[in-house]
């Protein structure tokens, strides 16, 4: 790991502490009541409550949330290779797609539970739907702006659509996809936490519901660490592969 990044993340682990730091001293200074808001050790204490089951409810949003934004990643990046490739197929779906796009998921989420039933994979449906568009659209800008020059030189070299697919359009829309694919994290953990708090027996939106009617603030804002430990290992993941990949595009060019 290069110096450059050891500094990246020497100031990030510093910012998270100086906000920790301040978030203690402030409770401590303001004489903050528990079940308003506790302080960093309190939150940390409960993890050792046996009876709140948190690898139980951990597992379960971490399932929604990884498995809700793979799927929409790989189904997003699809629909859009389609796309470019027919542009009949596009106008059709298209349009229908940003209409069905604009329904609100909270809304539909009810209807996800008459469908699909009571469980984790309908809290993955509402992750996947609120991630998709976002890749979608993405994925398909990207693949669509390449240099007509360079496409009109690959074919004039009698290359097909799978060696321009493959050779030009997709390495030129890596840093798209992933774009999308960044904004999606976001989006993944709202989207599960959203399925859990309308239906579900596990799960830490459940979780939070639950310990809301006996004010235990402090197991409340332990469940929401966690939800953003989630969240950061997705983003995480999601950044190691665009260095993976994209960067060394960069360093061959």
């Amino acid at each position: 790991m290069s110096a450059a990044a050891w500094r990246k993340i020497t100031i990030a682990v510093t910012v998270h502490l100086a906000f920790v730091a301040i978030w203690w001293i402030a409770v401590i200074v303001g004489d903050v009541p528990e079940y308003i808001l506790p302080t960093p050790w309190l939150a940390l204490t409960t993890l050792g409550e046996p009876n709140y089951n948190w690898a139980r409810h951990f597992a379960a949003t971490t399932q929604e949330v990884f498995g809700g934004y793979i799927l929409a990643t790989v189904v997003g990046v699809t629909f859009a290779v389609l796309f470019t490739w027919s542009r009949r197929l596009d106008e059709a779906l298209m349009p229908l797609l940003i209409t069905l796009n604009m329904i609100p998921k909270v809304a539909m989420a009810p209807l996800f539970i008459v469908w699909l039933r009571f469980g984790i994979q309908t809290n993955i449906v509402i992750t996947f739907t609120i991630c998709f568009f976002p890749i979608l659209l993405n994925t398909a800008r990207g693949l669509r702006e390449v240099e007509p020059e360079l496409l009109d030189l690959v074919r004039s070299l009698k290359g097909n659509r799978w060696q321009i697919f493959t050779k030009i359009q997709l390495p030129g829309a890596l840093p798209y996809i992933f774009s999308g694919m960044k904004v999606a994290t976001v989006l993944a953990v709202a989207g599960a936490i959203v399925g859990e708090f309308i239906q579900s027996d596990r799960g830490l939106g459940w979780f939070m519901l639950v310990t809301q009617e006996a004010l235990n603030t402090d197991a409340m804002v332990m469940a929401l660490l966690l939800v953003t430990l989630i969240g950061i290992a997705l983003y995480g993941a999601v950044i190691a592969l665009e260095r993976a990949f994209v960067v060394k595009d960069a360093r061959v060019e």
